[in-house]
C-alpha cells in the first residue's frame, strides 16, 4: 500500500509515524517532508501547495490513500483536484475547509447554526475597526480573516494594542490573509482543543487536548503556532464532551449541510469553556499542531481503518481506542520564534532520546548528512506516562539531552492541569 502525506511539519511526522505503524505497513511519501518523516518514507520535492505538480505525482505513482495535513492546500483545493482524478483522499473539499480559511465565514456558519461563540465585527478599514474598539473596550480580539500561519490573531489586552494589531493587519503584515479583520469579544475560561473524525454524516471525537499558544512560561508572549500539549484535558469532562458534540458539531454540520456542503476529514474546535460550557474559539480544518502528537501517541490502534472510514462514509466508534496513558509534548523552538530567527544550525542530541519520547520533527532539514534547524518550530518532544506528572518528566528529560544555538522552549507545559 502507498499512503502521500502532503505537508512538512510536526503534525505531518506524526501522522507519517502512526501510518508507518499500521498493521498494513504502507509505503510512505511525503511531499515535502522533513529530515523525521526522511526516515519514515521517502520525501518529495514537491511544495505543498502545488496542486498541480501533487496530482501529476499521484497519476504517475498511484497511491492508494493520500492524506492531506496543512490547512494550505486544503484552502486552495488539494482534495478536489485529487479526487476528480479518482484518488482517495483523507482531507475537506475546499468549500468545506472556508471554515478555517475565513474567519468571517466560519462565524457566520456559527452565528446561522446557533453555535456558542462570541460576538463579532467584520472590517476592511483601519478606522471603523478602531472606533469599533473604542466603543467595545478591551480586552478584544482581532483576527486576520485568512491564512497567517497562525499568527494573525491578537488577544489585546487594551486598545491601544488592539488598533495597533487592526494597523498591522489591514497594512499588510500578513498580506492577503490581513485584507479583512475579525473582532470578537473577549471569552473568558480555560482553552481547549478537541478534534474529531467525520465523514460527512458520522462524527467521533478524538481524545481532549490543550494547547499553549503563548511563547513563553505563564501564558505570556506573543501568540505562536502552539508551544506545546498535553493529553486528556481534565477541563473536558463527559458533560463538556456531550456538549460539544450536541452544540457544536452536530449544529455546525447541519448549517453545512443547509448550504450544500459536506465535510469529510478532520474538524478541530479550539474552544474555551467556561463553567462546563463550551465556546468556540476558532475551527482548523485538520490535525492540530501539536496537539495532533500529543494525540497520536495515545491512540491504540490502526489508523488506516479510520481514516478509510471517513472518506467511505462508514465511521464508527469502535474503529478508535485510547491508551490510558497521559501524554505531553513540548515544542522546541528557534530562538526569535514567533519572530525572526536563524535557520541552518545543527541539532545536537536527537539520538540520545531512543528511550524516553518520540521526537517528532518540524522545522527541520538535512544538510551534509547533519539535521539542522529550518523553521521556527523545529520539533515536538513527546512522551507518555502513567499520570501527567511522569508523562512531563520523562518529555523534559529527553528535551534536556536536545540542543542546538538559541534554542528555547516552555517549561510549565500542563501547568493548568498539575
Amino acid at each position: 500500500m502507498k499512503v502521500l502525506v502532503i505537508g512538512n511539519g510536526g503534525r505531518e511526522h506524526a501522522l507519517c509515524w502512526k501510518l508507518k505503524n499500521d498493521s498494513r505497513n504502507p509505503e510512505i511519501f511525503c511531499a515535502p517532508g522533513n529530515a523525521g518523516t526522511a526516515e519514515l518514507g521517502t520525501n518529495l520535492d514537491l511544495v505543498a501547495t502545488d496542486v498541480e505538480g501533487i496530482t501529476e505525482w499521484a497519476k504517475a505513482h498511484q497511491p492508494d490513500l493520500t492524506v492531506i495535513g496543512p490547512e494550505a492546500p486544503l484552502c486552495v483545493g488539494m482534495a478536489d483536484a485529487l479526487e476528480a482524478e479518482g484518488f482517495r483522499v483523507f482531507g475537506p473539499k475546499r468549500a468545506a475547509a472556508e471554515l478555517e480559511g475565513s474567519k468571517e465565514f466560519a462565524k457566520e456558519i456559527m452565528k446561522a447554526g446557533g453555535v456558542p461563540t462570541s460576538d463579532y465585527a467584520v472590517f476592511t478599514e483601519a478606522e471603523p475597526a478602531c472606533r469599533y474598539v473604542r466603543e467595545k473596550g478591551a480586552p478584544i480580539v482581532i483576527k486576520a480573516d485568512g491564512l497567517a500561519a497562525g499568527k494573525g490573531v491578537t488577544v489585546a489586552e487594551t486598545v491601544e494594542q488592539a488598533e495597533a494589531a487592526i494597523n498591522d493587519a489591514l497594512g499588510g503584515a500578513f498580506g492577503e490573509a490581513g485584507s479583512r479583520v475579525v473582532i470578537e469579544d473577549f471569552l473568558v475560561g480555560e482553552e481547549a482543543s478537541i478534534l474529531a473524525l467525520i465523514d460527512g454524516e458520522h462524527v467521533v471525537m478524538l481524545a481532549s487536548s490543550q494547547d499553549h499558544k503563548r511563547a513563553y512560561d505563564g501564558d505570556t508572549g506573543p501568540n505562536t503556532g502552539g508551544m506545546g500539549a498535553y493529553s486528556p484535558a481534565p477541563i473536558v469532562t463527559d458533560a463538556v464532551l456531550e456538549k460539544v458534540r450536541t452544540e457544536i458539531y452536530d449544529r455546525t454540520l447541519a448549517e453545512l449541510k443547509k448550504r450544500g456542503i459536506t465535510y469529510k476529514g478532520v474538524l478541530y474546535a479550539g474552544l474555551m469553556i467556561d463553567n462546563g460550557q463550551p465556546s468556540v474559539v476558532e475551527f482548523n480544518c485538520r490535525f492540530g499542531d501539536p496537539e495532533t502528537q500529543a494525540v497520536l501517541i495515545r491512540w491504540d490502534d490502526d489508523i488506516i481503518p479510520a481514516i478509510e472510514a471517513c472518506i467511505d462514509g462508514t465511521l464508527s466508534e469502535e474503529l478508535i481506542n485510547w491508551k490510558a496513558d497521559h501524554s505531553v509534548c513540548v515544542v522546541m523552538s528557534a530562538g526569535g520564534y514567533p519572530g525572526s530567527y536563524e535557520k541552518g544550525h545543527e541539532i545536537r542530541g536527537l539520538d540520545d532520546t531512543a528511550d524516553d519520547a518520540i521526537v517528532f520533527h518540524a522545522g527541520t532539514a538535512l544538510k551534509d548528512g547533519k539535521v539542522v534547524t529550518a523553521g521556527g518550530r523545529v520539533l515536538g518532544v513527546t512522551a507518555l506516562g502513567a499520570d501527567l506528572r511522569t508523562a512531563v518528566d520523562n518529555a523534559t528529560a529527553a528535551v534536556e539531552k536536545i540542543s542546538w544555538k538559541d534554542a528555547f522552549y516552555r517549561k510549565d507545559i500542563a501547568h493548568r492541569a498539575l
